[in-house]
């Protein structure tokens, strides 16, 4: 059968490709917090259609970028001490754990990964590239874990990455984090890389309370 008139299944979605674009304008502080999403602003914004708006809203509410107030609708969701200080336990706990078990078993081959990585965030942070950035970290904390053989927690840790980038959002640009930040993550990449847990545990302590520091400033200031 001739397959020419076959129709391919498009690799990414209309409504993919506006929840990548409205998420990203969230993080990138295009929207503020506490703004409101107005469903026809946003369907010329991106150029689909209200179904598409209303879903990529529901899927941003579970994600944590977006809240729906009663008799209001739709707003980005504003900073909360209470769940700062969750997130980063959270993060605390977890990370510590990961970079400890990196430390014991991690091999040449990702030692080397994780340097590009931190090379392409050096590289957005002098581009002033959020995305870049954002997207760097994502990949360098993806091969700690996987490193460490901690999927399982890579699983949690992913599921709330979207509120961690918000954070991320405010940490990163204060002023002298493009260099203390991966500053911290070469301690750490450095203490890994030479198989010492308890100097890679305290460099990732470090790391995590500076941003949780930054993150509490601005969740206080906000309120």
């Amino acid at each position: 059968m001739d397959n020419a008139l076959k129709v391919e299944r498009p690799t990414v979605t209309l409504r993919e490709l506006a929840l990548n674009k409205l998420r990203d304008a969230i993080l990138e502080r295009r929207f503020r917090p506490g703004e409101r999403l107005v469903e026809r602003k946003l369907c010329e914004l991106l150029g689909v259609s209200r179904t598409v708006v209303r879903e990529v809203l529901r899927h941003l509410e579970a994600e944590g970028l977006v809240e729906i107030l009663p008799h209001h609708g739709p707003i980005v969701a504003r900073l909360d001490l209470e769940t700062v200080e969750q997130i980063y336990e959270m993060r605390m706990v977890i990370e510590v754990m990961v970079v400890r078990s990196c430390a014991e078993r991690i091999g040449a081959a990702d030692v080397d990964l994780l340097r590009v990585h931190l090379d392409e965030i050096r590289a957005g942070f002098a581009a002033s590239d959020i995305r870049r950035v954002m997207r760097g970290t994502s990949a360098f904390y993806e091969v700690l874990f996987t490193a460490a053989g901690k999927t399982v927690a890579w699983d949690v840790f992913r599921n709330l990455n979207a509120r961690i980038n918000q954070l991320r959002s405010y940490t990163l640009w204060s002023p002298g984090r493009n260099v203390t930040g991966p500053g911290e993550m070469q301690a750490m990449l450095d203490a890994i890389g030479a198989h010492d847990p308890d100097a890679a545990e305290a460099a990732c302590r470090l790391h995590v309370g500076n941003a949780w520091a930054i993150a509490r400033q601005s969740a206080a200031a906000s309120e």
